[in-house]
Order: structure tokens, then C-alpha cells, then sequence
């Protein structure tokens, strides 16, 4: 008769985080970077369809690195938290506060009694009237919330980029500058040059403050390429 193998809550939780984190890594990052009127999110993205960066709701968005699947389903919970919060109370009642909570809830309760946690990390962020009113919460795989400030990297190298942004980035920047400075980020290699990345193989999204109640908008074609200064040589 064999011996049942037995493995320590401790070993369990770190292998959990181990897993979640190689695949969290492979992913491509996602750099979110607050300007002067709103919040930008750009990603290394050559699908036209799979989206790393969605609206959630009127002033919410939500970006995510890791398993598509995964936080497809999640960003899909997500909409339906919003529209059912919206619905049965009061649209200015539904807040990213709110949701990161919904997240962390989730993410949390599946890191610890599932056999697998969910490869993914996300971003959700609002922007508010001014820049001190935006809100960015990143959440990790295990359900931990942190409130950000300014930016955040997401996937990939994101330590290494992330020290990278917090020397050039500083708030008032505007929408042009963001922008470059995230596709620089973006391109960086931890050796070699780093590589420049065309406008065409970019997912970009603002939150934009001077919208009228939508605040989301995507990013394409000659309208980014002209905010990237992207000139065909």
C-alpha cells in the first residue's frame, strides 16, 4: 500500500504563485500611464480582435496580461458586475473600487481551493474630473489589490520596465508623450537596441476626461500613427 504523498499548505501556496507567475511573464506587458486629460494603455498586440484592453464601463477600463481565456472571462464577469450595479442602483454608483473588490474576490477564492490559479494579472482603472480624482488598481493572481499611482507594467520583463518608467514619467505629460514614451518602454530589450515597434502592432486605448459620459476610445490607424509621429520611410 502506497503512502499518501503529502505536501505542506506553505509548499502548495508558493507553487501555486510560481505557476501563475512564469505564466503571467510570458505574456507581452501592458504599460497603463496617466496624462494631463486621462489614462492611456498600450500593449504589444498584432491581433485586430483578441483585445488585451476593454471598457468596462462609462469611466472604467480594464487591461490584462496572461491567458486570454481567463481574463476574457473575467472582463466579460466584469461588464456584467457593471451593468447589474448600474441597473439596480444608479450608473455614478458603479466605481472601480467596486469592481477591483469583485476581481480580488474571484482571483482569490481560485488561488486558494482550485488545483490551478489563473494565469492573469489585470489593471482596472477610472478616470476622474481631474487627475488627482483617477483611480488604477492592479490585482495578482493570488486576489491582492494594489492602488497605483501614475502608472503600472504588467507581464513581460514588467521589474525591469517598470524602473524604466519611474525615471521619465511625471504627471501633466500629455497625450503625445505618454504614448512615446510607452512604445519606448515597450521596445526596451533587456540587451541590444531596443526595438521599435510600428504603430500597426499596437493595441492603444485612452480614457479621456473631456469625453462626454464614455470616456473609452481606441486608438487606430493614421489617427495613432500621427500621435507616434509614425512616418512611412
Amino acid at each position: 500500500m502506497s503512502m499518501p504523498f503529502y505536501v505542506s499548505p506553505e509548499q502548495l501556496m508558493k507553487d501555486r504563485a510560481d505557476y501563475a507567475r512564469k505564466g503571467i511573464a510570458r505574456g507581452r506587458s501592458v504599460v497603463v500611464l496617466g496624462f494631463d486629460q486621462g489614462i492611456a494603455f498600450a500593449t504589444e498586440n498584432p491581433s485586430r480582435s483578441l483585445h488585451k484592453i476593454s471598457e468596462i464601463y462609462d469611466r472604467i477600463a480594464f487591461a490584462a496580461v496572461g491567458k486570454y481565456n481567463e481574463f476574457e472571462n473575467l472582463r466579460v464577469a466584469g461588464v456584467r458586475y457593471a451593468d447589474l450595479r448600474g441597473y439596480s442602483y444608479d450608473r455614478a454608483d458603479v466605481n472601480a473600487r467596486g469592481l477591483a473588490n469583485a476581481y480580488a474576490q474571484t482571483l482569490g477564492t481560485v488561488f486558494t481551493t482550485e488545483s490551478k490559479p489563473l494565469e492573469v494579472e489585470l489593471v482596472v482603472a477610472e478616470v476622474g474630473d481631474d487627475e488627482a480624482g483617477d483611480q488604477i488598481y492592479r490585482l495578482s493572481y493570488d486576489g491582492s489589490v494594489a492602488d497605483e499611482s501614475g502608472f503600472v507594467v504588467m507581464g513581460g520583463h514588467a521589474d525591469q520596465l517598470d524602473a524604466r518608467l519611474a525615471d521619465e514619467w511625471r504627471a501633466g505629460l500629455t497625450l503625445r508623450e505618454v504614448l512615446g514614451l510607452a512604445v519606448r518602454t515597450l521596445g526596451a530589450q533587456a540587451e541590444g537596441e531596443p526595438r521599435a515597434i510600428p504603430a500597426g502592432q499596437l493595441e492603444v486605448a485612452v480614457l479621456d476626461r473631456t469625453r462626454p459620459r464614455r470616456a473609452f476610445r481606441r486608438l487606430t490607424g493614421t489617427t495613432l500613427e500621427d500621435l507616434l509621429g509614425d512616418t512611412p520611410s
